[in-house]
């Protein structure tokens, strides 16, 4: 059986000519993955030996890479805000831009929060731990709820999960309504990294002929749930900007948006007034 520092090689060697992402980090976690430890015990054990399970392992999640699954669906896990999320391919992977939403939530505050499709539940569950904020989140699927529900147990986050349609089993008057609804415009989804539009699940991803069909049917729900004065919070595609000002209609004021590291606008905040 090879030593670590032999099969990191393989293993780089065999992404870097499949023309796989950051090769050398996609290796490594894979290979901490298949002997469970983390990626800095490699380095400092380079002469350990595999066992025939390790070897096994480490293989097979290469060829899944290969493949294209992501990674995070491989060793079933994502940080995001500081912390270690479980994911599945129920749900959508945490984006590092989405950490915007957290960042304005914390400006704008709130006690009552309501999470529209947490999908992993990683909003629900930073908002909850960072905010001490009494927080429920709701999501279409089951599937996705109960990894939501897990991620909350993990990290004994107090939050409220109901499996129901964006916000259709939801009564009640929340500070805060926050959602990352599926976005990516109809003609775009073809065009998405085979990462995304293979194995995502497209029920996070496809947001309709113009990427906004989600955005409309949010705004008046959160018209009925926000109590005056409180914050409506969505994340947005590059594209989403314009219409979902559009669809915003004089009850919405200091309509703000918040750009990311790109430069391009990710979040847009509003305030209800009716």
């Amino acid at each position: 059986m090879p030593t670590l520092g032999d099969a990191l090689r393989q293993g780089i060697d065999l992404l870097s000519k499949d023309e796989i992402p950051s090769p050398r980090l996609t290796a490594e976690v894979l290979l901490a993955h298949a002997v469970r430890k983390d990626r800095t015990w490699l380095y400092a054990h380079p002469e350990y030996t595999l066992s025939d399970l390790e070897w096994l392992h480490y293989g097979r999640y290469l060829h899944e890479r290969l493949g294209g699954k992501p990674t995070q669906y491989i060793t079933k896990v994502q940080e995001w805000y500081g912390r270690l999320f479980r994911v599945s391919p129920a749900v959508l992977i945490p984006r590092p831009e989405t950490e915007h939403v957290i960042e304005r939530a914390l400006q704008l505050g709130g006690e009552r929060i309501l999470d529209i499709g947490t999908g992993s539940g990683a909003i629900a569950v930073t908002l909850a731990l960072e905010m001490k904020a009494k927080v429920v989140a709701t999501d279409l699927s089951i599937e996705a709820v109960r990894v939501a529900r897990d991620n909350a147990d993990a990290f004994r986050a107090e939050v409220e999960f109901v499996n129901c349609d964006l916000a259709s089993a939801i009564a009640g008057e929340f500070d805060l309504v926050v959602s990352n609804p599926p976005y990516v415009p109809d003609d775009e989804l073809p065009g998405l990294q085979r990462e995304v539009r293979d194995f995502e699940p497209r029920v996070a991803l496809d947001g309709g002929e113009e990427g906004l069909a989600l955005y409309r049917r949010i705004i008046p729900e959160a018209g009925r749930l926000l109590r005056r004065g409180g914050h409506l919070l969505f994340e947005m595609g590059y594209r989403s900007e314009p219409g979902i000002r559009a669809s915003l209609g004089p009850c919405w004021q200091e309509i703000e948006s918040l750009h990311d590291l790109a430069g391009l606008p990710r979040v847009l905040s509003a305030r209800y007034e009716p």
